[in-house]
């Protein structure tokens, strides 16, 4: 299948390599650099402008925030096919992406809103599990496509739905963060040291995502790679909080969750989305 994939950041890159294996794969980047070094290292086919774009069978858009995904429509509406299918795999906000796909429908275009989870680890071997918003029909076409890069492509519901589910786990993995790095600073500010807390924990009920994968590395090894930014985290938890505000539930762990992320962001505009918990140790005199 023809595959044109549109944003090569820490996930979209593997991931298109991972397409390559199943499909005729063309890549396209807002800095064209990136997407000559993909065609050069993977054997994938270049678009170094939008206005090269000719038929493809399927779009894929893994770009920062729905906000681009309209760009990307604007610029490529006029050449876009009746029958293309076009997945946005960006971590965008639903309401957005149903109006996307009522503009795309009035062209003939299939859309369906396809996030994924399972960070860059995922994403380098093709185990990433991803939320699929969309009709019957068009999730079985998306899942015939993305079954290369994933080893899980569920369908969560009507259109907007993998953008919803994305944003709400995302915001339970910020509060999951916050939590962990608050009660790894009571248990060192009480004489245990974090290798042993971190040990028991994760042997027991207290465990969660944060605690066995994420912070291991950044708190034991001091490494703190730059996986995903804590801008684009941020903004999943406002789209989450947003959506319980709309629903008139009443949500204070997650307005909380919110107003603390977006703290961390005033503090630490360029930082991956786990440095938050540098924050939490600031505020009580700590430091990690």
């Amino acid at each position: 299948m023809r595959v044109a994939f549109l944003g090569l950041g820490a996930m979209g890159y593997p991931m298109a390599r991972n397409l390559k294996r199943d499909h005729e794969v063309s890549v396209w980047n807002r800095t064209t650099e990136v997407a000559r070094n993909h065609v050069r290292d993977h054997g994938t086919n270049l678009l170094a402008t939008l206005e090269e774009f000719r038929a493809s069978d399927v779009i894929i858009s893994m770009v920062p925030t729905s906000r681009e995904v309209d760009e990307l429509i604007d610029r490529l509406e006029e050449r876009l096919a009746p029958g293309l299918l076009w997945i946005d795999a960006t971590s965008g906000d639903p309401v957005t992406s149903r109006k996307s796909g009522q503009r795309l429908a009035g062209r003939g275009v299939d859309f369906v809103d396809a996030p994924v989870t399972g960070g860059t680890p995922g994403a380098e071997k093709g185990t990433l599990t991803v939320m699929v918003g969309g009709s019957a029909e068009n999730f079985q076409r998306a899942e015939s496509v993305l079954g290369a890069a994933a080893s899980k492509v569920v369908h969560v519901g009507a259109l907007g739905s993998g953008h919803a589910l994305k944003a709400i786990n995302n915001a339970m993995l910020g509060a999951n963060l916050w939590m962990a790095a608050e009660s790894l600073l009571i248990a060192r500010r009480f004489g245990i040291t974090l290798p042993i807390a971190l040990e028991v924990i994760n042997a027991g009920s207290g465990r969660s995502n944060a605690t066995e994968n994420l912070l291991p590395s950044r708190l034991l090894r001091d490494e703190w790679p730059l996986t995903f930014k804590l801008a684009l985290h941020d903004k999943d938890v406002r789209i989450a909080a947003s959506m319980a505000h709309e629903q008139h539930l009443s949500s204070p762990m997650l307005a909380l969750t919110s107003q603390l992320f977006t703290a961390a962001l005033h503090e630490m505009p360029h930082a991956d989305y786990v440095e938050v918990i540098k924050l939490a140790a600031r505020i009580n005199g700590e430091e990690w």
